[in-house]
């Protein structure tokens, strides 16, 4: 572990930084286009193998910010490798699975991993010097979907080359050597945040995470009308609220309500939610959409999974230059300009997708737009996330947005499901009309989210950063006193 009196430089840290985020995200997104290949493998049907899926999204949404909590109070760099090394454990154990139970519980466990995102950015706010933090959240940030493009691509060439098994034994090697790395390189948080955890606020809040998630996950399978769904929804519906009001009430919260009802930050994350419902859905349904046979439809490529991602890979260049250049525009222009870019392009490019889809060459310029836009937003919305909030704060603060991320990417995808399959061929395939209004659907997200982005109040943080320290030092004052 990096000593505090000898700093890592922090170019070393940020190599470092940036192997944990790019293993994580190709976690994300490699099992996707493969699962038809799990299902006959392990010898089960296509409700149960989605659970490979579902395990790990249900996870993530609950351990991401738990995660950024726990490590904003016991230490960055320690937290950090505990995440590495369930995903490291969880690969290993995905890997070597014999049955669908036992790598669903495989995937739920490398899911503890969401908490990499929020932990690299808050290690970024303590050790790079104030000029570089803006660049090097936009570059970890842009990996994340940089990552899931690569995912989608390299899924194809690795089973048919090996086998679907290697989609969690090369990702296995890479967590390993980035945990390792970490506990020897990244330097432990100079900034703790004091209290206690709060156990019944973290059980509150994966309670309400996991009712929604599986309604919105399940509904369309189980239906959006059965007594499970509605159960499922109701107990959303009181659970939130209780939980809301116990963190308020709270002397150490997990989520601090002052810091959520934070200007920039409530209006941040709503782009979030709106943003991931359409980033989240393109991942899912564009391959698919490529891969339909269009002499049998009339529409798609009829590609194979290899083919469809590498016609994406524009689309995964075009993230990680803008994520590379995020910086030096948010540095002139501002976060939020870069976000209200981002936004309105990611609306502009699927409108295209809408009235334009019958050539590659049409999807090639459209993705790569959408690459663009994918690059600029993340950025922005993790910079301006990082700069609203006490930096002791910003493990968890950085949580809760990528966590409301998925949340949108859960429930766009749940509507676009719903959407696109509402009137199907009666070989089973969507008719076209079904991914036009499904695109619709996601310009609207994107145009909503670029509104909320332009109302996004451009503040000095400190106001904010301010008040909560000093509440928080009062807090921890008044034992003494008493």
């Amino acid at each position: 572990m990096a000593g505090t009196d000898q700093r890592t430089d922090y170019r070393v840290t940020f190599i470092v930084l940036c192997a944990a985020v790019s293993s994580f995200s190709l976690l994300q997104s490699m099992v996707n286009p493969v699962l038809p290949t799990i299902q006959a493998a392990l010898h089960t049907d296509q409700s149960t193998v989605t659970w490979v899926l579902t395990a790990y999204l249900l996870s993530a949404s609950v351990f991401t910010p738990i995660i950024g909590r726990v490590g904003d109070k016991v230490g960055k760099e320690r937290m950090l490798v505990v995440a590495l090394g369930a995903l490291t454990v969880g690969s290993l154990l995905a890997a070597v699975a014999p049955s669908i139970g036992v790598l669903i519980a495989a995937r739920a466990i490398q899911g503890v991993g969401g908490g990499v995102l929020p932990l690299t950015f808050g290690i970024i706010r303590d050790e790079f010097p104030r000029d570089k933090v803006a660049g090097a959240v936009g570059t970890s940030a842009a990996l994340l979907a940089v990552g899931g493009g690569i995912g989608l691509v390299a899924a194809g060439p690795i089973v048919n080359t090996l086998s679907y098994h290697w989609l969690f034994w090369l990702p296995m090697v890479m967590t390993l050597l980035a945990a390792v790395a970490a506990h020897f390189f990244v330097p432990e948080s100079p900034e703790r945040t004091p209290g206690r955890i709060n156990v019944v606020s973290a059980l509150l809040m994966s309670a309400w995470l996991v009712t929604l998630l599986l309604a919105v996950s399940e509904g369309h399978a189980w239906g959006w009308t059965s007594i499970a769904i509605l159960g499922l929804f109701v107990a959303t519906a009181v659970l939130l609220p209780v939980w809301v009001w116990a963190e308020a009430r709270s002397d150490s919260p997990l989520i601090d309500m002052a810091m959520m009802r934070i200007p920039t930050v409530w209006t941040v994350n709503l782009v979030a939610l709106l943003f991931g419902m359409g980033m989240y859905s393109m991942f899912a349904f564009l391959p698919q959409f490529l891969q339909t046979p269009d002499s049998v439809t009339g529409y798609g490529f009829g590609a194979s999974i290899t083919e469809s991602g590498l016609i994406l890979i524009p689309q995964t260049v075009a993230t990680f230059l803008a994520g590379l250049f995020s910086g030096r525009l948010a540095g002139r222009y501002g976060s939020k300009a870069v976000l209200v870019v981002g936004a309105a392009l990611t609306s502009l490019a699927t409108l295209g997708l809408v009235l334009a889809h019958d050539h590659v060459w049409q999807v090639l310029a459209e993705t790569t737009l959408l690459g663009l836009a994918f690059g600029l937003a993340f950025a922005a919305l993790s910079n301006l996330i990082v700069d609203a909030v006490p930096q002791s704060q910003t493990g968890v603060a950085s949580g809760m947005n990528a966590n409301i991320r998925t949340v949108g990417g859960a429930l766009g995808s749940a509507v676009l499901a719903g959407v696109i399959t509402a009137n199907a061929r009666p070989d089973g395939l969507p008719v076209e009309a079904g991914y036009t209004h499904g695109f619709t659907v996601l310009v609207v997200t994107s145009a909503l989210a670029a509104l909320v982005a332009v109302l996004v109040p451009v503040v000095k943080a400190t106001t904010h950063v301010t008040a909560i320290q000093a509440r928080d030092e009062a807090a921890e004052l008044e034992p003494v006193s008493a």
